[in-house]
């Protein structure tokens, strides 16, 4: 626990309470008070005979003021049988310097120290704006329509089915259907962008976000448990329980450092003794600063906070990590995987191209298309009846079967209807003109068992895709595309994107085995990334290294599978993300060896006497503040 709150203190010993005003109003005190006691000599207080013990009680006052706290976790600590952490570090080299009458740098230690302090607390509470702005998006209330009342209640006491009332400048507290109202959202709590979203009835409302400008009626579709706002929100607060290498690394790193140090900086005091046999305080007083020196401070503050910042730059680009070994591992994706349906393409089919045969014209062969797959929920089907301009008599449709994974059957004004692919063609004896070189999906029709012409349903690929795929390319990966569709199709989609490799034709097991044998080919430490829709590519996520859903908010298959979640369907927040974690392991790496190299450049200049107490300071808090201000840089990188 903090020596002055009831808080617990982070990983590293750090609280996470906010005591910044605290903490500048000691360093105020304490600084004040020491330069009216070096200006005003304790000679002239208290006269030349009790001038040592005044000097001594002045600034020891200087120092309960800065220091208490630290002295007091210390104490702790080791009651608790936690020793050797940087506050016991900072506190026995102090007090061993007001041992030897060094009054002035045992305080101005302190207060540097805290000074370290308070820049690691700007800079995590900087960091953490940027993951809290997330955890704004978490509903208070939901109004819920109960009879003929609209009552304020707990989201989690709404139940699906029931009608909840969002109103202008409410957040929208459960997932659901608009049933009434129409107006715009702000969705850059979850998504990163500032453009609102335009909501009608039968759109899908998100919760989490913000109405803007008008009631909104919605009907609840999933328990808050289930929600999109309360599973983002625990992945974000789970977000810290997933360390990278490097972070467990300098973790086990500073366990060990700490005590190698304590027990060479004790051999420096006394080891001398025994060869050289004079002036104990020279060498007493060179331990004392080498202990200063050796407070792992830079290592185990800028290392976490350089993750975490990485995570919360992320975060405000609507890129939801869980976890720093997540961004890691990012770092060294070497290949890059997509599924197409939804990812590389829009997942919303639409008439490319219809072929009617003779005797019939386009117009009548969309129609009789239309009326008879009027009741069919199949994305092919939905597309024909909206390529079909005129209102469907839904009286003029009789007789209407459904074959599964074939097609339909109907009478429309009474003529017989086939529509579907070549196997129900071949069901029905039909001969047509089998076409396998287009990019979509063909629906034939026959009208009275004679081929009455084809339909052409097709996906467009993203317009952002070509540049995502090129943009990662930059970065010296490979990109693969695995998908269901046939050869042509698959080849097409590459040639719009710019795509390494396809495969076709794949069953959903068949593309873990194809990622796989992918992850089989690369090189050690090499990684792989997936991505996909989250929901068919659930098993494929979690098999890769690294699973990124695209888009899909409300898919809770999208969020328990994958690592990295994009909250909207942007394409190009991929390479985004492959950039800020290229950026974070870089940020990291320079951090490690910077205050490794510095501490022991100074521990050796120190053992010889080459350094003094201020130069201790320096190579302590000094280089800690060097590293949480390079680490902050993580906050403010441009988009590609």
């Amino acid at each position: 626990m903090c020596s002055h709150c009831e808080h617990n203190h982070n990983e590293h010993g750090h609280c996470e309470h906010n005591h910044s005003p605290k903490i500048i109003f000691k360093i105020a005190i304490s600084v004040l008070l020491l330069i009216i006691f070096m200006v005003f000599s304790p000679e002239k207080i208290a006269g030349e005979k009790f001038s040592g013990a005044v000097k001594f009680l002045e600034f020891a006052l200087c120092y309960i003021i800065v220091a208490k706290d630290i002295v007091q976790n210390a104490f702790k600590n080791i009651l608790s049988k936690q020793l050797l952490d940087e506050n016991f570090l900072m506190t026995i080299a102090t007090v061993g310097a007001f041992g030897i009458g060094e009054y002035p740098e045992a305080v101005m230690v302190m207060v540097f120290y805290q000074i370290g302090e308070l820049f690691n607390s700007f800079a995590v509470k900087k960091s953490r704006n940027s993951i809290s702005e997330l955890m704004k998006m978490n509903p208070e209330y939901a109004n819920v329509v109960r009879d003929n009342l609209i009552l304020k209640v707990h989201p989690s006491d709404v139940k699906t089915g029931e009608i909840i009332v969002v109103r202008p400048g409410e957040k929208i507290p459960l997932d659901g259907i608009v049933t009434e109202g129409f107006g715009s959202v702000d969705t850059s709590n979850l998504t990163g962008e500032s453009i609102p979203k335009e909501l009608a009835v039968g759109n899908e409302a998100v919760s989490g976000c913000i109405n803007l400008n008008s009631v909104l009626k919605i009907k609840v579709t999933k328990e808050f448990k289930n929600s999109t706002v309360a599973k983002i929100l625990e992945m974000v607060e789970n977000a810290a329980n997933k360390k990278a290498k490097t972070e467990k690394f300098i973790t086990k790193f500073a366990k060990v450092y700490t005590p190698v140090v304590v027990t060479a900086a004790f051999l420096l005091a006394v080891l001398p003794l025994l060869f050289v046999g004079r002036e104990p305080l020279v060498w007493f007083r060179r331990a004392l600063i080498f202990l200063v020196i050796s407070c792992p401070c830079a290592l185990v503050i800028s290392v976490p906070l350089g993750f975490f910042a990485g995570v919360g730059a992320a975060s405000k680009k609507g890129i939801l990590v869980k976890g720093s070994s997540c961004l890691e591992t990012l770092s060294k994706a070497k290949i890059f995987v997509f599924d197409k349906t939804g990812t590389l393409t829009k997942g919303k089919f639409s008439v490319s191209k219809t072929v009617p045969a003779s005797g019939i014209n386009k117009d009548e062969l969309l129609k009789y298309a239309a009326y008879a797959e009027n009741y069919s929920n199949h994305p092919a089907a939905q597309a024909v009846k909206a390529a079909y301009i005129g209102e469907i008599d839904t009286s003029k449709i009789e007789d209407l079967k459904e074959y599964a994974g074939l097609g339909v059957c109907a009478k429309v004004f009474s003529k017989s209807v086939i529509i579907g692919n070549l196997k129900i063609m071949e069901e029905f004896n039909i001969k047509v003109e089998a076409n396998n070189n287009v990019s979509g999906t063909v629906l034939y029709v026959a009208l009275n068992n004679q081929y009455a012409g084809c339909i052409e349903i097709s996906d467009s690929v993203k317009t952002n895709a070509k540049d995502t795929i090129l943009n990662l390319k930059k970065f010296g990966v490979k990109t693969v595309m695995l998908t269901g569709d046939r050869e042509f199709a698959a080849r097409e989609i590459q040639a719009q994107t710019g795509i390494d490799e396809v495969y076709s034709n794949l069953l959903p097991n068949e593309k873990v085995e194809a990622v796989e044998k992918l992850m089989l080919s690369q090189k050690t430490g090499d990684t792989l990334v997936f991505t996909g829709d989250g929901i068919n590519d659930a098993p494929v996520l979690s098999r890769a290294d690294i699973g990124i859903s695209m888009g899909k908010l409300g898919s809770d298959a999208a969020i328990e599978a994958s690592d990295i979640v994009i909250t909207d369907d942007n394409l190009a927040k991929i390479p985004e993300a492959m950039k800020i974690s290229k950026k974070t392991l870089k940020i990291v790496k320079q951090n490690i060896v910077f205050a490794l190299g510095t501490k022991v450049l100074f521990l050796v200049l120190g053992a010889f006497g080459a350094v003094t107490m201020w130069g201790a300071v320096f190579a302590d808090v000094g280089v800690s503040i060097l590293a949480v201000l390079n680490s902050l840089r993580m906050l403010y990188i441009k988009r590609m």
